[in-house]
């Protein structure tokens, strides 16, 4: 009986199972090859959703701050002894940038700032044709009913870009090149019974060097006027030219480039075939590495810059 059971029980020939191993080994090769470009495109689209965060994220920020550049509070008539309307010394049109209040200036391709508003040296950029970025600077009032040495007060806040890398590779050439946005905040510093005051670095809500985001390309701000024309020279304390614009804005084209942080591409471009940038007025710009450049351009009407008689 075990004789005869054994002689009818089948087997896989080895052909048979070379077959099933050459089958199995082309399922596997095609799943594999499924999984890599599905992973793949996943990871383009989370580096290109980093991206567009990134963008949305400054891009509210600054829109939120240029609105508020120039507002004033009124707290009116109240039995409290707090003067109805602010009451802090405000320079308007001065020749320096240490001692301007002026709603908005305007730095055309300037890296860096230091705490007591002078401007500082640039930092070296990445490329002598690198034209990296605009530094802006804005001044706003608020009121702390419960501070009653100063319930008014003033600051201004400035965004502004410095040079970032990864380290240097063999060459001495920067790895993975590009800007970080720094922001720094100072407040006025004038009692309810003093005449003038002094722009400080210590208060409570003061900061500096805050980063807000890196990978950035670019970041420029192109002022308008009421007729929608560009302001040339921007408002800044620079001349008495561009003095003379510092209350002509009406609206604020925020432009900002953003890179991804992996390489997004799996090739570099070849030679005439360079990914491009464009929407600045710098010019449109050429890249030939694997990283993914984006840009938006957003406009903000800057709501509380009256002429500078009326601030």
């Amino acid at each position: 009986m075990i004789k005869k059971k054994l002689i009818s029980t089948a087997g896989l020939t080895l052909i048979e199972i070379l077959i099933g191993v050459v089958v199995s080994t082309i399922m596997m090769a095609a799943i594999y090859t499924t999984y890599t470009v599905v992973n793949t495109t996943y990871g383009q689209v989370l580096e290109k959703a980093k991206v567009s965060r990134s963008s949305r994220d400054l891009i509210e920020l600054l829109i939120r701050d240029i609105r508020m550049a120039g507002f004033r509070y009124y707290f009116g008539q109240n039995s409290e002894g707090i003067p109805k309307e602010s009451y802090l010394e405000f320079v308007g049109g001065a020749d320096t940038l240490k001692k301007s209040h002026d709603p908005i200036i305007i730095i055309s391709s300037q890296l860096g700032h230091s705490i007591s508003d002078t401007v500082p040296t640039p930092p070296t950029k990445h490329n002598s044709e690198d034209t990296c970025c605009d530094k802006i600077h804005i001044v706003y009032d608020d009121f702390n009913k419960r501070d009653t040495n100063q319930p008014y007060k003033r600051y201004k806040l400035t965004y502004y870009a410095k040079p970032e890398d990864d380290g240097k590779n063999e060459n001495n050439a920067p790895i993975n090149p590009r800007y970080a946005i720094y922001k720094s905040k100072i407040s006025w510093e004038q009692s309810i019974n003093s005449q003038t005051g002094k722009w400080i670095s210590n208060c409570p809500e003061c900061y500096h060097e805050e980063l807000i985001r890196d990978y950035v390309e670019d970041m420029e701000f192109v002022p308008l006027d009421a007729n929608g024309k560009v302001l040339k020279p921007y408002p800044s304390p620079a001349t008495e030219q561009s003095r003379n614009n510092l209350y002509k804005v009406r609206a604020i084209d925020i432009r900002v480039a953003f890179k991804s942080e992996k390489p997004f591409f799996r090739f570099e471009s070849k030679q005439g075939k360079e990914r491009k940038l464009s929407g600045f007025s710098r010019g449109i710009r050429s890249f030939s590495d694997r990283n993914l450049r984006d840009n938006v351009v957003v406009t903000v009407h800057t709501r509380n810059i009256a002429a500078e008689g009326n601030y």
